[in-house]
């Protein structure tokens, strides 16, 4: 695939001035004051036939007190609180199988993996509905859902589903509530920052290519797979509310959110990529509020460093957390 976005001297020279909404720590406040009691999370024994894992099928209130959701991975037969990785899933993915995602409980971690509300169409299988309806003239997707408003975007929703996550694993007894982490690849990516700005008990974050960052710029330099060519569509036919669309997306973006986070972050960016172009990504790193730390594949698209990459988190991981 060709070079389609800024090369790395240009990212790393890449820090924009984004629009910030006077409101924005408000609005959040409001939004994470109401519904969701992580203590009333709920989890039950799933049978798997592995010996060495204990997986557990999770219900947790999520926005406004909506059940979401997703699997709890504990190594069999660990001794004491466990450091914690809760995972966040890319765009169209669901919570899948109990007996997939097993690497950061093989590792020695609880892991907590969390479904996407009314995704799960990709490459696994979800089973938490939005019961939110589709707003007149929204384009088929997520990112012009609600798009006229941020109290009724569809992403207000799930950062308030992934607070919500990061929440419950500091309470369940397994975990150790002082070394809790947030990951996410694409989406994911974008939802471990938003929480790690929302939500300062986190300890580390470790977003991979992340989607929803500098979303303006992702409209307008991403590919045509990209969930940003969405608002492309939708402004294509509405032209004249492109100033309400940038703004009520300015409320949900990772990079403007960035700066309130303060645990070390890991992030992974791809130069190649057409779907979270890498000036995007990068918009967020240099934006991000705590230590930061990223690894670059020169010539990997939005599938990043994968594997390899997944033993960079490790290390670094291991070094913030233990475990």
């Amino acid at each position: 695939m060709p070079l389609t976005d800024l090369d790395l001297a240009g990212c790393l020279a890449y820090r924009p001035e984004l629009d910030v909404p006077a409101d924005l720590d408000g609005f959040w406040a409001r939004t994470l004051d109401g519904g969701g009691d992580p203590a009333a999370a709920v989890y039950e024994p799933v049978d798997t036939g592995l010996t060495q894992i204990r997986t557990y099928a999770v219900t947790i209130p999520g926005f406004a007190g909506e059940p979401v959701r997703g699997w709890l991975h504990l190594p069999a037969g660990a001794d004491g609180p466990l450091p914690c990785v809760v995972e966040y899933l890319g765009y169209g993915r669901g919570r899948g199988l109990p007996h997939e995602k097993l690497f950061w409980a093989a590792a020695g971690f609880a892991h907590l993996i969390m479904d996407s509300r009314g995704q799960g169409w990709s490459a696994a299988t979800g089973g938490t509905p939005d019961p939110h309806p589709y707003p007149a003239g929204t384009v088929p997707g997520f990112l012009t859902r609600g798009v006229a408003d941020p109290a009724e975007h569809y992403y207000r929703r799930l950062i308030t589903d992934a607070v919500r996550f990061a929440e419950a694993a500091r309470r369940h007894p397994a975990v150790d509530p002082a070394r809790v982490a947030v990951t996410g690849f694409s989406q994911g990516g974008g939802l471990a920052l938003a929480v790690g700005a929302l939500c300062p008990d986190v300890v580390a974050v470790m977003p991979d290519v992340p989607f929803l960052c500098d979303i303006r710029r992702g409209v307008r330099v991403a590919g045509p797979d990209s969930p940003y060519a969405e608002v492309v569509e939708y402004l294509a036919l509405h032209r004249d509310r492109a100033d309400q669309v940038f703004r009520t997306l300015s409320y949900l973006d990772a990079a403007v959110l960035a700066p309130r986070a303060t645990a070390p972050a890991l992030f992974s960016i791809a130069l190649r990529d057409q779907v979270c172009p890498p000036s995007t990504c990068f918009a967020a790193y240099h934006r991000y509020g705590g230590d930061k730390d990223v690894r670059v594949y020169e010539f990997n698209d939005h599938e990043g460093g994968e594997a390899a990459h997944q033993g960079e988190q490790l290390t670094w991981l291991r070094g913030i957390l233990g475990g």
